[in-house]
């Protein structure tokens, strides 16, 4: 780890940061952005991504939206953004929803990716900082599975993705609700 003293070493804007608990998968990416160019540091929970923090200063972030023991990559993209607003903050997730999607971007990420997601997905989600005022708009209602299961991504951000909890606020058994997100969920 670098010192304070080599905190500017940083500076060059190439120094990611992956957030991920798969390690075959951080791994992965890893070697990817390496051969990209980019330095990579890697976390796999909160408390390493503050310990990271007190040394470096990314300018990239990937971070995995559901990490291990039901916890929220959420919570570390806001702490990360709180640590550089211009820190461009790129959430992926294997349970994509409207409602994850919105609280990731309101909490400081720049984008957000469905896995499977692969470098360049990540490299250009970096490039768009901006809006898109031209993206296809359609006229297509959502069906009632479709709400359904953005009602169920809602509740378990609110829950921090706590599956007892949020199968209790959504009135099914916690059983009930794991075969849901076994089902949809994207690998």
């Amino acid at each position: 780890m670098h010192t304070e003293d080599n905190a500017h070493d940083d500076d060059d804007g190439r120094l990611l940061l992956i957030v991920e608990d798969d390690e075959a998968f951080a791994r992965t990416l890893t070697r990817s952005f390496e051969r990209r160019g980019y330095r990579v540091l890697q976390a796999t929970s909160l408390p390493e991504v503050e310990a990271l923090l007190a040394d470096h200063t990314p300018g990239y972030a990937v971070v995995d939206l559901k990490l291990k023991g039901d916890a929220s990559g959420l919570a570390c993209v806001q702490r990360l953004h709180a640590a550089d607003a211009d820190m461009l903050i790129v959430v992926l997730t294997g349970f994509a929803s409207i409602a994850t999607a919105v609280e990731a971007v309101k909490l400081g990420a720049c984008h957000y990716l469905a896995k499977p997601s692969n470098t360049d997905d990540i490299e250009a989600a970096f490039g768009l900082k901006e809006g898109n005022t031209e993206v296809e708009l359609t006229n297509r209602s959502s069906s009632i599975k479709t709400l359904e299961w953005e009602r169920i991504n809602e509740v378990l951000a609110e829950t921090g993705f706590n599956l007892s909890e949020a199968a209790r606020r959504l009135g099914m058994h916690r059983r009930t609700l794991t075969r849901k997100l076994e089902k949809k969920q994207v690998r």
